[in-house]
């Protein structure tokens, strides 16, 4: 059997996993990618003639392939929220950018200097990649299909939502820093152009260019005057991707950061008829290609732990990703969560679930296109596959259950309040 033929016979396997899996596993304690990291670590371990999964030797189509899994991620997660837009509503989302975000980069950069001696610029990159939650594998702990009501998503996956659908944009000044201080030599010299360019602009851009977008897209999908034009009353859930493409391509032209500009463009057209049953058919198609690209994706991951990819790893190197994923993320997210809108119990959640994944392999892909940081692209790579490998492992496992607890005292004090209410009435 011919290479390719083999290639096209697992890339339907992993459509299929992709398909049946989610409801297979709904119930139980084990998720679609962790599921397909299973099973791309057994399918490398057969003696097939497969493409190895080098992301050393592959990095151009890593970059891509995985920028494309984002952004169609970010359009779902924007297009999922029901809760309206506003500084108070959205109070705990802007406590963990503000603060559990910047305080992660800080904290890994400084940890991998110290265990490692990795040059600065090296451990800033990763503190960098690594600081973003991920919109891609976090499906178990966020909002489902859009619904008519404001208040539908609760605290915990409204917040785990929104979070990484901004984070990820918000993660490019740390990933350009990094870049600025490789090619600089340590010196300081970057620091301003950086803050006006890539932090001011560049956000800016970003986030005026998914409004416009989403404004514009919103307006011709739902108020048209042409019918014909009125893209909602035709029901094609791939316009889904045409906006995703359309935002991020133009912004980015813009020389702003498409991955804001896709979730706000997402927020936008949402907006602009929440209660619209259009909603749930673009939320619907852009969730299969998700899916469809996550399974082949972390099937290809799961094959590059199985032929030794992790070979680069050292004590070091892990210890880093574990003290993120169980000391740095759950205690700055619980400091960011301290007299905000999420009683403790869900503020625990939120903090515990900082899960790592297909956005911290594009930023590690694309720095590492744009400078050299001093340190062999193996060990980087091994050390973020590894806290991806373990995320994927823990927030997988527990994800189910402990969702699954949280919903049931939620409906349990619902349901005290309710007969509290009832007896006061009598």
């Amino acid at each position: 059997m011919a290479n390719s033929d083999l290639v096209f016979a697992l890339a339907g396997v992993g459509a299929l996993l992709a398909a049946v899996l989610p409801r297979v596993l709904r119930r139980r304690p084990f998720s679609l990618p962790l599921a397909c990291l299973v099973g791309g670590a057994l399918l490398y371990l057969l003696p097939l003639d497969l493409p190895a999964p080098d992301p050393v030797a592959h990095r151009a189509l890593v970059e891509h392939a995985t920028e494309i899994c984002v952004i169609i991620s970010l359009m779902g997660a924007g297009l999922a929220i029901n809760r309206p837009f506003g500084w108070r509503r959205w109070g705990s989302t802007w406590r963990l950018l503000a603060w559990t975000m910047p305080l992660s980069v800080a904290a890994v950069a400084l940890v991998l200097h110290g265990l490692l001696d990795w040059p600065w610029a090296a451990a800033l990159l990763l503190g960098a990649v690594l600081s973003p939650t991920d919109p891609v594998l976090a499906s178990d702990v966020q909002v489902g299909e859009p619904v008519d009501s404001e208040k539908a998503d609760d605290e915990v996956r409204f917040t785990l939502t929104s979070e990484a659908g901004l984070n990820d944009g918000l993660a490019f000044p740390f990933v350009y820093a990094a870049i600025a201080l490789a090619l600089a030599g340590g010196g300081a010299g970057w620091v301003g152009e950086w803050v006006l360019v890539d932090v001011l602009y560049k956000g800016a851009v970003g986030a005026a260019g998914g409004l416009a977008a989403g404004t514009l897209l919103g307006r011709l999908f739902f108020r048209a005057k042409v019918s014909d034009l009125r893209l909602a009353e035709h029901r094609d859930g791939f316009v889904a991707l045409a906006a995703t493409f359309l935002a991020y391509g133009v912004t980015e032209l813009a020389g702003g950061y498409g991955f804001i500009a896709v979730f706000v463009t997402a927020c936008t057209i949402r907006a602009a008829e929440r209660t619209h049953g259009y909603n749930g058919v673009l939320h619907g198609f852009i969730e299969q290609i998700e899916r469809l690209l996550t399974a082949w994706l972390i099937l290809l991951l799961g094959g590059f732990v199985a032929t030794g990819g992790l070979s680069a790893l050292t004590w070091q190197g892990a210890a880093a990703g574990l003290a993120l994923l169980l000391v740095v993320r759950p205690l700055t997210g619980w400091l960011a969560g301290l007299r905000g809108r999420a009683g403790p119990r869900e503020g625990g959640v939120i903090a515990f679930f900082g899960i790592r994944g297909i956005g911290s392999l594009y930023y590690l892909a694309y720095a590492l296109g744009h400078a050299d940081f001093g340190v062999p692209a193996e060990e980087l790579w091994a050390v973020v596959a590894f806290t991806v490998l373990v995320s994927l492992v823990l927030h997988g496992v527990t994800a189910t259950p402990v969702m699954a607890r949280l919903d049931r005292l939620r409906e349990r004090a619902a349901g005290g309040d309710e007969e509290e209410a009832a007896a006061q009435h009598l």
